[in-house]
């Protein structure tokens, strides 16, 4: 029988495994707050299971029925961050908390009709992929705003939805997924950015809450593109 933390794990390696070449024990232990041992031991556990792949000092990999497991419970996640958004007007800074507390215990019943009722959405309050019933999700080329150089136009796709305070500051500047922003300056000591969204005065942004927010080509650029 899965548990919890076994979904837990397999739910932020696969997380982990979006910024990093390689999914590491000591990255899980700062995750969450538990000592190198007690992950190497879990790690053992759900490689017995067959849904990890995992050789100490060589990180750890889903295997293919890990990775099922792991999209099951983000798709749950997602799914709840959107309804408790859009129907219960939950603020986009508190929705992940929740959703953390409900995505274990959501059935499949209410999972879709929740789904249903929402129009079958793919993208959470956050910008992040909502995987599909069947466990696809479409990854795209994730850009931190911190990257950008001065006079590069992106629009914001995605932002770190862990961090309250971040989400609070975000929101305030008015930078949201499907903003477009020029980047105006970057500082070469500090690395502050100004930024100029579309409609709106510019901002500035230190390089650490510029790192939570990832960019890709703007709506315009990407038709022209793939057209």
């Amino acid at each position: 029988m899965i548990t919890e933390a076994d979904q837990n794990y397999l739910k932020e390696i696969y997380l982990l495994e979006l910024d990093h070449d390689q999914v590491t024990t000591s990255m899980l232990a700062d995750l969450f707050g538990f000592s190198p041992a007690t992950v190497t031991g879990m790690l053992k556990k759900l490689s017995g299971r067959g849904w990890v792949s995992y050789e100490p000092y060589q990180g750890v990999v889903l295997t293919d029925s890990g990775r099922t497991i792991a999209m099951e419970v983000i798709r749950h996640h997602r799914l709840i961050e959107s309804f408790l958004a859009k129907t219960l007007h939950v603020p986009w800074d508190r929705v992940h908390d929740e959703a953390e507390k409900l995505e274990h215990v959501l059935s499949e019943y209410l999972e879709e009709r929740i789904d249903d009722l929402l129009g079958h959405p793919t993208l959470d309050p956050h910008g992040s992929p909502i995987p599909s019933r069947d466990g696809a999700i479409k990854r795209s080329t994730r850009k931190r705003l911190a990257d950008l150089k001065e006079g590069a136009r992106a629009e914001i796709m995605e932002v770190y939805d862990r961090d309250p305070e971040v989400l609070e500051r975000l929101d305030r500047l008015g930078l949201h997924p499907g903003t477009q922003v020029e980047v105006l300056e970057v500082e070469p000591v500090d690395g502050l950015i100004t930024l100029k969204p579309a409609g709106a005065e510019p901002v500035v942004l230190g390089r650490t809450l510029a790192g939570r927010v990832f960019v890709g080509e703007p709506a315009g650029l990407r038709a022209r593109t793939t057209g």
